[in-house]
């Protein structure tokens, strides 16, 4: 059976709203009847409340005496806070709003299948998702951020909009028929879509993790695969200890596939130096997406478009072999 929702907000206006057209209409009357030697059926009372209130105002039954006029004033000002200062923001806009929010993707359509389930979008997975669509692989985005949605349905890339440690949200993206679920998110609430994750079914999960501490409690959840970008820079630098003069893709991590993750320190006589990372087209002229960037010491994962790249840093970046060694140019 049909069950209409009203929310409290629009009851509570509705009610002020009638409220003070019921006073109003009293009032009309009082002053009609001692000030203009007028009267008026209720019903022609409350017509002109609402004439005024909402200022459409005919002008067929006006005030001739200066309280009658300044009653006036008050009903039609009155009229403007309520339909300006109430109606618009605590009715029309939250119901504007939760309109919005029914457009987001809740699921993806029920055949699809055999394909693969990302939980939580950023840079560490752009370069996937680019390979991933170019390849034609079937695979979905799950994330909660509203503007990372729209995004996704702007490239139209199949997305679901909600929680990704919810059984339902992953459901809803036909988890029972993919074949990789790749957990993204912080490594509190990887754990949680692992453990949702393997109560639903026995899918191969990839997890990637921030604390290496917590690398085992992610595999006793579930997890098939961690990857910890820490880890990388670590191994990296490493390496350099032992070789400082490498000259090709060592150390390279296999993400996905034929994706891997590699750490490129940046050279004396490297022109990204000194650029930041928006200005430094690296994603347009080699395809590959930094995806950290270790400078001074500190390590930046998921760095913003205006961290600067120094002679000192060291990039972290996914990409296929082909990226990856156009990128390695550049850092030169």
């Amino acid at each position: 059976m049909f069950k209409l929702k009203i929310s409290k907000s629009l009851i509570a206006y509705v009610s002020i709203f009638a409220f003070l057209v019921l006073i109003y209409g009293h009032i009309f009357n009082y002053l009609m009847h001692t000030y203009e030697g007028k009267d008026y059926t209720f019903i022609t009372s409350i017509y002109w409340v609402i004439v005024s209130m909402t200022t459409v105002g005919y002008g067929e039954i006006i005030f001739q005496s200066q309280i009658g006029q300044l009653f006036t004033v008050v009903v039609i000002l009155s009229g403007v806070v309520m339909i300006f200062g109430y109606l618009f923001p605590l009715v029309v806009t939250p119901q504007l709003e939760k309109t919005l929010r029914r457009e987001l993707p809740s699921r993806v359509p029920i055949d699809f299948k055999n394909h693969i389930i990302i939980c939580g979008y950023n840079q560490l997975v752009e370069t996937l998702i680019t390979e991933l669509d170019e390849d034609r692989v079937p695979f979905v985005v799950i994330d909660e951020n509203e503007q990372a949605i729209h995004h996704l349905i702007a490239r139209k890339i199949f997305c679901v909009h909600g929680d990704s440690s919810d059984d339902n949200v992953l459901l809803n993206s036909n988890i029972r028929s993919a074949r990789i679920l790749i957990a993204n998110q912080n490594d509190e609430k990887n754990a949680s879509i692992i453990l949702t994750a393997k109560e639903l079914c026995n899918i191969k999960v990839i997890s990637l993790v921030e604390d290496n501490a917590k690398e085992g409690y992610l595999k006793y959840a579930g997890a098939d695969q961690v990857i910890s970008p820490k880890t990388l820079f670590g191994n990296y630098l490493g390496r350099k200890a032992v070789d400082p003069l490498t000259d090709h893709l060592a150390g390279a991590t296999r993400f996905f596939e034929d994706l891997n993750i590699v750490e490129f320190p940046i050279y004396p006589g490297s022109a990204l130096i000194s650029k930041k990372l928006k200005d430094s087209k690296i994603r347009k002229e080699t395809g590959a997406n930094i995806v950290g960037l270790w400078t001074r010491g500190r390590l930046s994962l998921n760095p913003v478009p205006d961290d600067i790249i120094r002679e000192s840093s060291v990039l972290l970046a996914v990409g296929t072999e082909k990226q990856l060694e156009a990128l390695k140019k550049m850092t030169r």
